[in-house]
């Protein structure tokens, strides 16, 4: 790969159309069944390769150190890889920057959709030739969520989130509402109320019942701020918290209906409108480079 190709990439934003935990296993780690589907909506980033081995964050985040960023991470991750297994790639390195849209700490996967495409990206840029269940695998190492935004397609997860399975969901679109604060997953995941005996059912009947999401009633309780927007969106359509949050959506069979709901918002209700797809924009940039 020539250095100083400059290429553009989404990293696209998740929900969890539902979420529920099973049970709780003896290293803490809690067991569920949530079901994964792609926003038309995120982070852009932009790579430049490099002749060199060096990875350049081009716009450090405020208050993450980049040694922890999870951009910089999955780079030097890949570049180790390619260098254990003598992968000619691995001399070469990148210039990232990123166009950030999507909120820390709302439930939307930035920080692991931002991962992900380094990963797939920087596997294309540099001719690495890593297989996806490879860079699944490295992502794993990254974060749960990762490896569902490297595989690229709306998933059903279980176990701990590592268990996927391909799904293909309804693809509608979604009125996405941040409450204006951050909520951390080991708060909601260690609160001793949180439901963790839902029973375990296969995809076709959870598909077939209405989508809840079992975190939903710890957050609406511990933050207020979650609980007047979700309450504001349910009285217009389906509505429930993403993820441990902090985001809530609210869900329409058409984008009109959505914007229309959008547009009488009241103006502490901050949002964006975006379509649900089973195709994660990643892929599709991907397809396109080809």
């Amino acid at each position: 790969m020539k250095p100083d190709v400059i290429e553009t990439w989404p990293a696209p934003a998740k929900l969890n159309l539902f979420l529920y935990i099973t049970g709780r296993r003896e290293d803490g780690y809690h067991l569920l069944q949530t079901l994964f589907q792609f926003l038309d909506y995120g982070d852009t980033l932009t790579i430049r390769s490099r002749s060199d081995d060096r990875i350049h964050l081009l716009t450090p985040l405020d208050g993450v150190a980049e040694e922890q960023n999870l951009i910089v991470r999955a780079a030097r991750l890949l570049q180790q890889y390619c260098t254990r297994h003598g992968i000619r790639p691995a001399q070469f390195g990148a210039d990232i920057g990123i166009e950030k849209r999507l909120p820390m700490g709302g439930g939307l996967g930035g920080g692991s959709s931002n991962a992900a495409t380094v990963l797939v990206a920087l596997n294309h840029l540099w001719q690495s030739g890593l297989s996806v269940d490879t860079l699944a695998e490295l992502g794993l190492q990254l974060g749960a969520d990762v490896p569902v935004f490297v595989r690229g397609h709306a998933a059903f997860a279980e176990g701990v989130g590592e268990q996927l399975t391909p799904a293909d969901p309804p693809e509608k679109w979604y009125l996405v509402v941040h409450p204006g604060v951050s909520i951390a997953t080991p708060l909601i995941f260690g609160d001793p109320e949180l439901t963790r005996n839902s029973p375990v059912r296969d995809l076709e009947t959870l598909l077939n019942q209405t989508f809840v999401n079992d975190c939903e009633a710890i957050v609406r309780k511990r933050f207020r701020e979650v609980e007047q927007r979700l309450s504001w969106l349910l009285e217009y359509a389906p509505a429930r918290l993403t993820g441990t949050g902090a985001c809530v959506f609210a869900e329409f069979d058409t984008e009109p209906t959505a914007r229309q709901v959008l547009d009488q918002a009241p103006e502490w209700l901050n949002g964006f409108v975006a379509r649900g797809v089973n195709v994660s924009p990643l892929h599709r940039t991907l397809s396109g480079q080809f």
